[in-house]
């Protein structure tokens, strides 16, 4: 698939990941729009120096006028939507954000591609999160969808509504699991990669919300990107449309463990952490198998852990110099 001259409309393309997206679809030749809510607040896309590469819409994801109009406006023929409330703590303290930020959000961005006149693929961002706690690990796309927590619940929703338009009528619709996605450009220091790193660099005690074992899958940005790529560009195909699946490395790591890398890389293996074990509604352990991917759209990870958090520590290391 040719990406040059392809109108694509990236929903969160202010945020951390969907700026990583538009900006590798603008360094295509894609014609990209991004939808963010606040354009003062969400700055992933000027990180990476977009502000003359893609049109930035503002509007509210709650606003289906706003979606509707984003998406007619701009002739969309690709519509990544990655656009969410992201934060598992924040969807415990305000369940009610979540669901209208994620859900309803979710069936605007929907409704309007169905009845938009160029779209031709959508692209939705669901989460491992929506598997839910399960018995049996890694999580396959056969897995049932268990997410009874607020954030996982909002996403096993959006999963289902959003392969429900390609069951019902016919779109061209796939949905993403990832594993948890880090790298430079993530300002959202309440994730623990980014906080870490922070932490070290300054000299900083790391405070763990969790009691430092829970287990993750972690996938770096570059990994993430090419993963919503070539799902794009394989969605024509019948064994891809309507589906769903898992991008990750299947390889888990703890907390402790994790920081202990972190530290290592940043060159302070002295570095200290606080466990406060005050985490609640998240589930201990958690990591995917990516091997529906590798079989049918040939992708897979290239990045290891170290090699991804070098370069995020490098990152961070150059943004808090500046």
């Amino acid at each position: 698939m040719d990406w040059k001259g392809r109108h694509v409309l990236v929903t969160g393309g202010g945020g951390f990941i969907g700026s990583w997206v538009a900006m590798e679809l603008a360094s295509r030749g894609a014609r990209v729009t991004i939808f963010v809510r606040d354009k003062e607040r969400e700055i992933g896309y000027k990180l990476h120096g977009l502000e003359n590469k893609v049109k930035v819409v503002e509007g509210n994801l709650k606003d289906y006028s706003a979606v509707r109009h984003a998406i007619q406006a701009s002739e969309t023929e690709v519509c990544f939507h990655i656009a969410a409330q992201p934060l598992v703590q924040f969807a415990t303290e305000s369940p009610v954000e979540t669901f209208e930020s994620n859900i309803q959000g979710t069936w605007h961005v929907m409704e309007a591609c169905r009845t938009g006149e160029h779209v031709e693929r959508i692209i939705v961002a669901s989460s491992d999160k929506a598997y839910g706690v399960q018995a049996t690990l890694p999580y396959t796309e056969d897995s049932q969808l268990h997410g009874l927590y607020p954030y996982d619940a909002s996403k096993a929703c959006t999963d289902i509504i959003a392969r429900s338009y390609s069951a019902s009528y016919g779109m061209n619709v796939a949905v993403t699991r990832n594993a948890n996605i880090y790298g430079g450009g993530d300002l959202n220091f309440s994730r623990i990669v980014p906080d870490a790193i922070r932490c070290v660099l300054l000299g900083k005690k790391l405070l763990i919300r969790s009691d430092g074992t829970p287990e993750r899958d972690y996938m770096y940005i570059k990994d993430a990107v090419s993963a919503y790529a070539t799902l794009a560009e394989n969605l024509h195909r019948k064994e891809v449309s309507g589906q769903a699946f898992n991008f990750g490395t299947g390889k888990p790591i703890n907390v402790l463990e994790l920081f202990k890398k972190i530290a290592a890389i940043c060159g302070r293996p002295d570095a200290e952490t606080e466990v406060l074990g005050e985490a609640r509604n998240e589930i201990d352990r958690q990591y995917l198998s990516s091997e529906k991917a590798r079989k049918v759209l040939g992708w897979k990870p290239k990045f290891t852990l170290d090699e991804g958090l070098r370069e995020t520590v490098e990152w961070y290391r150059s943004y808090l110099k500046a």
